[in-house]
């Protein structure tokens, strides 16, 4: 009988913290439970911190590359303007002389037929 009742003692002990479908843990246990989550938790941050930080580290060296290629495409359509506006000069001094109208129209005649002939022979 004697260990009936030490058996039920122990019983009683191990399920003493059960209340209503929870179990009741002390609190330095759950302090422990606590400081664990939090480190999980800190460590999650710190390797979203780092991924962001390589993230947006790519994302800047994109918009500069992207700049410095714009900057180049700039620069290059200043210069065919500067060539197109001198091509537009010299269209300009050739068409203000008769002479060289009937040039430009014998030379366009030329291309035109060439170009005829070129698409009817491939």
């Amino acid at each position: 009988m004697n260990s009936r009742r030490d058996h039920r003692g122990n019983r009683a002990a191990t399920f003493d913290g059960i209340e209503e479908g929870g179990i009741r843990a002390s609190s330095s246990y759950s302090h422990e439970i606590d400081e664990v989550d939090n480190e999980t938790a800190v460590d999650g941050l710190e390797d979203r911190v780092v991924m962001l930080k390589r993230l947006t580290g790519d994302i800047h060296e994109e918009v500069e590359s992207h700049n410095r290629m714009l900057d180049r495409v700039g620069n290059e359509m200043d210069a065919s303007r500067g060539i197109l506006s001198g091509t537009m000069e010299r269209f300009k001094m050739v068409f203000e002389t008769k002479s060289s109208r009937r040039m430009f129209t014998l030379i366009a005649s030329f291309v035109v037929i060439f170009l005829v002939i070129y698409y009817l022979t491939r």
